[in-house]
């Protein structure tokens, strides 16, 4: 099928959007430093920054002071940096570095350290010094674990002390591509000030809870610089990007019908509020015209929370108590421009499957309804875990785009090969293998499009992570994306693109965040969520 129109590119490649391996970032600063720029002012420039925000966050007291820990590379020299600037400035500062041998510039800075009299440690630091500790061991090029030493020393200083660390470009420990552990155990900091760009690692969800807040310190780098080899950079999404989203803008003078018009087929016996939750995110994205095809059980009562949803006949139960897809009646996806299915649909084989033999041919007849549909299909929860039983190669039949939305577990049924990938590396080969624009859910999501491009959250709300968030996601992207296809207009060449479901992601995570900071963590409910989606308030 031919997209029509495509959305801008969103956001732009700059320096607060993308986001790069550590071999990706030393490569920059090679090139910077074969055009003659020297490494000592580099170095002076990230440092100086990092000493600035120390200071804006220490403020005035500096009784306490800061203990840093050196490494060997430039890393230790941007900590030597540090530790000089807030001696200088009258600080109490002391150094610890339990290496012998150091970079020439790093020893230099050391060396000019002890000549201005700031006390190097000989042995390890108590854990439990009041002092606040910078990190300064290693940043992107740690590719080893720590050692017993350094890593029994962080893991006491965070169970004595927590908070009390914030560390430069990479905690110890942390691997900056994948954001997985070297070794055991990892500084935990509070805050991470990484330097240039973002590695890719710190936003990973195995990352979160060692790098704590993530500040990026800018260097000015040249926007040439930004422009990676091998393909669409992997770009950042955060709370200030929502406002510069490409969603097309309808006529003025358009009605209901070319407002976007959405079918929802979502809900079980056993899951009924799925149902509720995706047409609340639905009723949030604005759409037009809303139907919903759900089980029997719901629809005598459905009018009374959702009065505007036109109601297709319900629909019977599999054997194992699912949504009967078979049921649809002939032309269901008449007059649409998306179809979500798959929120609460619950399972076909009663043994706990479902094996592609318990899909018989009336519900098979149902999938290939959707292969034929040119309008976006948005697939989730347990309509990928049906697909799962018809094999992934089926997104490979359809006419029209489709979005997918696993999690981490349904992702391992139609892709095993490619689960045990990193998760940026994991989506980008399943939108390449399907077609599909894959929305791989986690603490930060990541959505791949089938031509390479890429995005990541780079905020969200820990405490929103409860059953049927999902399908308020699911509702949500759905409609968003129906509003978006009426507006471009479909004329045969019906466009959508996966950047329009990155925004929807966006969305979604920013309003569990405005949903926290109203309700607190009790509130955050799916529902609260959704509401939050109805009145988008931008973050400061």
């Amino acid at each position: 099928m031919n997209l029509g129109p495509l959305p801008t590119a969103w956001p732009p490649a700059d320096a607060d959007h993308v986001l790069v391996s550590g071999a990706a970032m030393a490569a920059i600063e090679q090139e910077l430093f074969a055009s003659g720029l020297p490494v000592e002012a580099l170095m002076e420039k990230a440092a100086l920054a990092v000493s600035r925000r120390l200071a804006e966050r220490q403020g005035r007291d500096r009784q306490d002071g800061l203990l840093v820990l050196v490494g060997p590379g430039h890393n230790g020299g941007d900590g030597l940096v540090v530790a000089r600037e807030w001696h200088l400035a009258g600080g109490r500062v002391r150094i610890w570095c339990p290496f012998e041998r150091r970079r020439p510039l790093t020893e230099a800075h050391l060396r000019h350290a002890r000549w201005l009299g700031i006390p190097l440690l000989e042995a390890p630091p108590d854990p439990g010094d009041p002092a606040l500790w910078v990190d300064a061991l290693f940043g992107i090029g740690q590719h080893r674990p720590a050692g017993p030493l350094i890593e029994a020393l962080l893991e006491e200083r965070q169970r004595r002390r927590p908070g009390a660390l914030v560390a430069i470009d990479v905690p110890t420990g942390l691997d900056a591509d994948d954001g997985v552990l070297l070794g055991g155990v990892a500084a935990t900091a509070a805050t991470t000030y990484t330097i240039g760009l973002i590695k890719r690692g710190l936003v990973q969800d195995a990352a979160l809870r060692w790098v704590g807040r993530l500040e990026r310190i800018d260097l000015g780098l040249p926007a040439a610089l930004l422009v990676q080899p091998g393909g669409e950079p992997l770009l950042g999404l955060g709370p200030a990007d929502p406002s510069s989203a490409p969603w097309p803008v309808p006529d003025p003078a358009a009605g209901k019908y070319a407002r976007g018009r959405l079918l929802v087929v979502a809900g079980s016996r056993r899951f009924r509020g799925a149902a509720h939750l995706a047409l609340a995110g639905a009723t949030a994205s604005g759409c037009g015209s809303l139907r919903a095809a759900l089980p029997q059980e719901i629809t005598p009562h459905l009018w009374q929370i959702h009065p505007h949803v036109v109601l297709e006949p319900g629909l019977g139960a599999t054997p194992a108590g699912g949504l009967a897809l078979a049921d649809l009646g002939e032309g269901w996806l008449d007059r649409l421009d998306a179809v979500l299915l798959g929120p609460g649909l619950g399972g076909i084989d009663p043994a706990g499957g479902p094996p592609a033999a318990a899909i018989d041919a009336q519900e098979r007849q149902r999938w290939q309804d959707l292969a034929d549909f040119e309008g976006l299909l948005v697939l989730d929860a347990d309509g990928l875990n049906r697909l799962a039983a018809l094999g992934s190669d089926w997104l490979r039949t359809r006419r029209g785009p489709t979005w997918i939305t696993p999690h981490a577990e349904e992702f391992r049924r139609l892709f095993p090969d490619l689960a045990p990938l990193p998760r940026p590396e994991a989506a980008a080969a399943a939108a390449r293998r399907s077609g599909a624009s894959v929305l791989l859910k986690g603490a930060r999501s990541v959505v791949a499009a089938p031509d390479g491009r890429g995005w990541q959250l780079l905020a969200a709300c820990p405490e929103a992570a409860r059953a049927g968030l999902g399908d308020v996601l699911a509702g949500y992207a759905a409609g968003r994306g129906a509003l978006a296809l009426a507006a471009i207009g479909q004329g045969g060449t019906p466009g959508a693109d996966a950047v329009w479901l990155a925004a929807a992601a966006l969305d979604h995570a920013l309003a569990g965040v405005r949903s926290h900071r109203r309700h607190g963590a009790g509130g955050v409910t799916p529902l609260a969520v959704a509401k939050a989606l109805e009145n988008p308030e931008p973050l400061e």
